[in-house]
């Protein structure tokens, strides 16, 4: 293993592959902010204004209005 780095020079192979992580870092957190699911900074309408399913496992509370 030491051998491989004769051939390459640590600081910059450091140096890439740190710039490479970030990138792919930054990447992954831009796609999740497209979703609609993952979307942290605009937290979407609650499920069931909106009409989408929701999963059993989460429970949720419907405020019920007497008309009249």
């Amino acid at each position: 293993m030491w051998r491989m780095w004769l051939l390459f020079d640590p600081r910059r192979a450091l140096v890439a592959l740190f710039t490479f992580l970030f990138a792919l870092a930054l990447v992954i957190h831009f796609i999740l902010l497209s979703t609609n699911r993952f979307n942290w900074l605009e937290p979407r309408a609650p499920a069931a204004r909106t009409g989408e399913l929701i999963s059993p496992a989460v429970p949720t509370l419907v405020a019920e209005t007497r008309i009249g």
